[in-house]
């Protein structure tokens, strides 16, 4: 259930509504207790990198209003010592910010909890700083969530995951150098195909990287568009004009990421475009995560019954009860992050569709499922990129196997026609003889011609 904090002495704290007993440690005051006690519906709070971005919302809005000259400087200042101590010493946790994730859908709750916390640290003997006409000065819940949503995003885009994929595909393609003179048999339908290189191979699945890669990096743009300034409904209102271009400025510079205002408020506000843009393109990398690891798995299995073409690094024992045994365990958690990921867009995107007139009312549900899949998405690319690296190719076996291959026999169609080429697939898979014998027994070429025709290399 919801973390609910527990005291044995309390304040009274009073909003528009009255008076509620708030734990007497607690940061926050009376709409926070509030909300903990209404939203009793799940463990999960919103991740701690989103309330992060909240916080230096709050910052940001501070400066902006200062130099606008709409907060008194002893305000603005007291507000910024707040925030920074927030972001620097450890206060964002769960017991500071408990709310459920579940709550009001526009996220007003959680803008409140930040609002009272920042006001509390920020209020002494001197100056009383209040939640609402201070700390949320030129603000909304609506734009500040969605515009939380927007810098969470990027930033987990930039720092994180981009890196993650571009070390995948690095991890990928050099892999792939070092097995390009190991030839395998192909597979289409799970059955035996004409062979390619294991360099071949592998440079499939840096090519799907590289395409999510691109598409990552060209919705940075969109996804970087503030809907802070919009107030309410996207007006503005009770917010100076020059607000929004200011405040996203200041936020640029300071996190030398690409912020600007958004291009139109009323669809930031309402509209969450973006998040299911960005949730898409992480369900087509999740597609190509999960083909990946059961493509390794496969490849990996048995050692003795199954394909056993490579082999993974041993990381941990595999079972309880049979001795020896080793599975590949990093692939399989892969392709759960995978489902995860491709269920997660399912949830977002109903939650993005749910902007009934100017509000979307499933914020604080589209920031946690996306965060997730952003997190897990990064963390799956790089603990795939580190599979691949210590994969070892069984080559005996492959040269084996590639000789018994009866596909090999598509190769001689040209030369003795279709109807002859599959007789001698037949006789050979019947009687378990390599193509190139029963080719020899069965036409009139030289073994020295079949074999240059029949040479698996020359066949990639």
């Amino acid at each position: 259930m919801a973390h609910r904090r527990k005291s044995n002495q309390f304040r009274t704290e009073t909003d528009s509504m009255g008076d509620v007993k708030v734990p007497q440690d607690a940061l926050y005051a009376a709409q926070t207790q509030r909300a903990v006690d209404n939203f009793n519906i799940s463990s999960l709070t919103l991740p701690l990198e989103f309330i992060q971005q909240i916080i230096i919302i709050k910052q940001t809005a501070a400066e902006t209003n200062l130099e606008l000259g709409e907060l008194s400087k002893t305000k603005a200042q007291a507000i910024i010592k707040a925030t920074k101590k927030i972001l620097d010493d450890g206060l964002i946790n769960a017991t500071n910010f408990p709310i459920d994730v579940f709550q009001t859908g526009s996220g007003t709750s959680t803008n409140m909890n930040a609002n009272e916390v920042v006001a509390h640290l920020a209020s002494n003997s001197r100056t009383k700083v209040h939640p609402n006409d201070d700390v949320n000065m030129g603000q909304s819940s609506n734009d500040v969530i969605p515009t939380a949503i927007s810098m969470m995003t990027t930033e987990q885009l930039v720092k994180d995951l981009i890196p993650a994929v571009e070390s995948l595909i690095q991890t990928i393609k050099a892999k792939g150098k070092t097995l390009k003179s190991v030839i395998k048999t192909g597979r289409t339908h799970l059955m035996d195909a004409m062979p390619l290189s294991m360099e071949q191979e592998l440079s499939g699945w840096a090519y799907q990287a590289q395409l999510t890669l691109k598409n990552l990096k060209s919705i940075i743009p969109q996804v970087s568009e503030l809907a802070q300034g919009g107030t309410a409904i996207g007006t503005g209102i009770n917010s100076s004009p020059k607000f929004k271009v200011l405040f996203a400025q200041k936020l640029k510079n300071k996190t030398g990421l690409p912020y600007k205002k958004s291009g139109n408020a009323f669809a930031s506000i309402s509209g969450q475009d973006s998040s299911v843009a960005v949730s898409g393109i992480l369900n087509t990398l999740a597609t190509a995560l999960m083909k990946i690891s059961n493509d390794l798995r496969w490849m990996n299995s048995g050692p003795v019954s199954g394909l056993g073409e490579v082999r993974l690094k041993a990381i941990q024992p595999g079972s309880s009860i049979m001795p020896g045994k080793v599975n590949p365990v990093v692939p399989e958690a892969v392709t759960m992050a995978a489902a995860q990921i491709m269920g997660n867009h399912t949830t977002i995107t109903i939650g993005a569709q749910s902007g009934n007139f100017q509000l979307n009312v499933m914020l604080p549900m589209i920031a946690y499922n996306l965060h997730q899949s952003l997190e897990l998405a990064t963390n799956s690319s790089l603990h795939l990129a580190d599979t691949i690296k210590n994969f070892e190719p069984n080559k005996e076996l492959l040269d084996e196997l590639l000789s018994k291959n009866a596909i090999l026999a598509t190769a001689l169609a040209p030369e003795v026609g279709y109807e002859k080429a599959s007789e001698i697939v037949y006789k050979a898979r019947k009687e378990e003889r390599t193509i190139l014998d029963v080719a020899v027994e069965l036409t009139t070429m030289s073994e020295k011609e079949l074999s240059k025709i029949l040479d698996p290399k020359k066949l990639t």
